[in-house]
């Protein structure tokens, strides 16, 4: 992008984001999820579409592509006659909106995919809903919610999975409640269960309780916040129980974080535990290892906690690659555990990157759900391999895009095995609803990398290439998908001064409904260009845990784009200074520009050094109205305390730039060089405002 880069107010649209991809970061920027990393289970190119529901709940004929997916962990273990768990994928998928359907499906004794898609208010307070063995029960996007109650699985009680929910508010009033018994999810003697995903806040009693000889339970990924007693393992003199609790987010909570008493084999790994400095809560202990407990502990987090790890004499802990920040008192470790390998397998995150991944990862998904009902007609894509080794049908990527007939009208997924592919890649405009998916275990596994600049000579000699024609992979198709891959540009600016035009795209997207999951797109100037097909034209892009790394308005462009629950990373420039710009929209009038969306930036530069944006005028259109909105998101002591500025003659105050409610050392409060949202204003500035009628769904 050129270094030279009348206000139209967007109606607001209000839609309901359900997509069906849960999505998380795990090993080393890995997406995995039950049984097939980086993909919604075991039917990643299944296609769902949808139509309006009636108001109660709705019964669907076939069930979403994620209802496959299946746990890791302990819960994916073979014993007490059931193998693995798998929740209700072999029931029919039915969509909840009242408390009456929910307790009516959640008890049945048919198996049951349960889609909560409202907020759904306990009568009593405190109700726990029996949940029966063989259902899953996951929340429509981010719409699910139980309030003021939770779910029992009592004695005996299987193969469940608890996905994607917010379940909150039971707290009658008294921090320390002793006279409620309202958990968000208590088990008594239940085994199989998979808890994944959910934001579990502000219950009269426990978040997670297992109880009474409880086993074979994996809980990942959850958001468990603003609670005194936490999460309780325990309840029996026996000492038979097996957990896996991993990639969960504790902040603010007081107690059992989790406490584990009397369990055979407590895998704990990759979480964050987090004590909140300036708070009314305040941390008695972490992780605590009690009676005859066996635990194992790698690569955690823990900042600012009180007696972060911590064991009884009878106890065991060993403790593997954790950090501590700002801890205090007892971090104890001795004895002999298990090999949780031995068990089942696992990747591990480096603990240095657990709490950018946390923060961006945990929590129900916006892309996790269904719409309202599912077709009977769920069209299978086509996929197409590709592999380096020739095991595939094809060894390049682009040929397998040129492989895909013109005017294609169903989905082709382009499945590419692990390996590093050096060529540039061009989706054309006649080719929709392509699918480029690396099949590895990582998103680290699968690269497509190329160095072109903008200044670089085309080969037949007809000029250079310029900022838009230097992308390694260049996207003009409507319906786009990529996942679990890598996507890079390492033009080597410090070898290359005497080139004139450094702009380095590692991905061009010109289209409309681009959905990027689980990717990495890495470069330094001008990374990530999100374009339209033309001025006129709307292209939305929905960008969701994923990384963009660079320095130089290394997310910029036209196109209607989020960046969701992602990370953001700081790259310093070639000669090791650090300087830079995020974002650099050039937003038609009346449109939405950029939107960052609970997502971490970080980075290892210095403080006050990037801008979030400014507005790039391209080719010094006065009409253009640039915007970025930066919300709810972690900012790093890089960016400046003023941290929008102008561009080519143009200032950012006469376009659209504002933050609101963000976090980390790299906020700030409101001022005249720092706008901020009012509640009214974000209200309209939403990821579904953004997306208008489209609902990103795996592909």
């Amino acid at each position: 992008m050129s270094e030279t880069r009348s206000k139209a107010r967007h109606r607001r649209r209000r839609t309901t984001l359900a997509a069906s991809v849960p999505l998380a970061l795990t090993a080393a920027g890995v997406l995995a999820y039950g049984s097939a990393p980086g993909v919604l289970g075991a039917d990643a190119q299944q296609t769902v579409s949808a139509a309006i529901a009636p108001a109660a709940a709705t019964a669907a004929a076939a069930a979403p592509a994620w209802a496959a997916d299946v746990a890791d962990g302990f819960a994916s273990v073979n014993a007490l006659g059931q193998n693995g768990t798998y929740g209700g994928r072999d029931g029919q998928t039915v969509t909840v909106r009242t408390l009456t359907d929910l307790e009516k499906y959640a008890t049945a004794t048919e198996p049951y995919v349960i889609v909560v898609a409202a907020a759904i208010n306990m009568n009593p307070v405190g109700k726990e809903i029996k949940v029966a063995s063989d259902k899953t029960i996951v929340g429509q996007g981010t719409s699910g919610h139980i309030v003021g109650g939770g779910f029992f699985l009592g004695q005996g009680v299987h193969n469940v999975i608890i996905r994607n929910l917010t379940i909150r508010d039971s707290y009658q009033g008294v921090w320390n409640d002793k006279d409620n018994d309202f958990d968000a999810i208590q088990m008594d003697g239940a085994h199989h269960v998979w808890i994944d995903h959910n934001d579990l806040r502000r219950m009269a009693d426990g978040l997670i309780d297992s109880r009474k000889d409880t086993t074979y339970v994996t809980v990942s990924w959850n958001k468990l916040s603003d609670n005194n007693k936490t999460f309780g393992i325990g309840w029996t003199e026996n000492v038979t129980a097996s957990l896996t609790i991993h990639h969960n987010w504790f902040r603010d909570t007081e107690q059992r974080n989790p406490s584990t008493d009397n369990v055979a084999q407590a895998h704990l790994y990759n979480n964050y535990l987090e004590d909140v400095s300036g708070t009314s809560i305040n941390s008695s202990y972490g992780n605590y290892s009690r009676g005859s407990t066996k635990m194992v502990l790698e690569n955690s987090y823990f900042q600012g906690m009180k007696n972060p790890v911590q064991k009884d004499s009878t106890a065991a802990i060993v403790q593997r690659g954790n950090v501590f920040s700002g801890t205090s008192g007892r971090n104890e470790s001795g004895g002999t555990a298990f090999d949780p390998k031995s068990y089942y397998s696992y990747t591990l995150d480096s603990a240095a990157n657990v709490p950018a991944l946390l923060r961006s990862g945990t929590g129900p998904r916006s892309s996790l759900g269904v719409t309202d009902t599912v077709s009977t007609k769920a069209a299978t894509a086509t996929t197409i391999t590709v592999a380096k080794d020739g095991s595939g049908q094809y060894t390049s990527v682009q040929k397998a895009v040129d492989a895909v007939p013109a005017g294609n009208g169903s989905r082709v997924v382009i499945a590419v095995k692990p390996g590093t592919y050096r060529e540039t890649v061009k989706v054309p405009s006649n080719k929709p609803h392509v699918t480029i998916q690396g099949t590895g275990a990582s998103r680290n596994d699968t690269v497509i990398v190329y160095n072109n600049a903008a200044g670089t000579q085309k080969p037949d000699g007809s000029g250079t290439y310029g900022t838009s024609g230097s992308a390694t992979v260049a996207v003009e198709a409507d319906d786009f998908q990529a996942r679990n891959l890598t996507i890079n540009n390492d033009f080597d600016e410090a070898r290359n001064q005497s080139l004139s035009g450094h702009q380095a795209v590692a991905l061009r997207t010109a289209a409309d409904k681009v959905f990027l999951d689980g990717v990495i797109v890495n470069g330094d100037q001008d990374t990530l260009l999100l374009d339209t097909a033309a001025k006129d034209r709307l292209g939305r892009v929905f960008v969701t845990n994923s990384y963009v790394t660079g320095n130089v308005d290394f997310i910029f462009g036209r196109a209607t784009a989020v960046i969701d629950r992602s990370v953001i990373t700081l790259k310093k420039r070639w000669d090791g200074s650090s300087a830079g710009y995020i974002t650099a929209p050039s937003t038609a009038a009346g449109r939405k520009g950029i939107l960052i969306n609970r997502t971490t930036v970080n980075g290892d530069v210095s403080a006050g050094t990037f801008y979030l944006g400014r507005p790039w005028h391209a080719g010094g259109d006065a009409s253009l109205d640039p915007q970025t909105t930066v919300r709810e998101s972690t900012l790093s002591a890089a960016v400046r305390s003023a941290p929008w500025t102008d561009m080519g003659g143009f200032s950012w105050k006469d376009d659209r730039f504002a933050e609101y409610k963000n976090t980390g050392p790299g906020s700030g409060s409101a001022s005249g060089d720092r706008p901020h949202l009012t509640d009214a204003q974000a209200a309209d500035q939403e990821v579904a405002d953004w997306l208008g009628d489209w609902t990103p769904t795996a592909g």
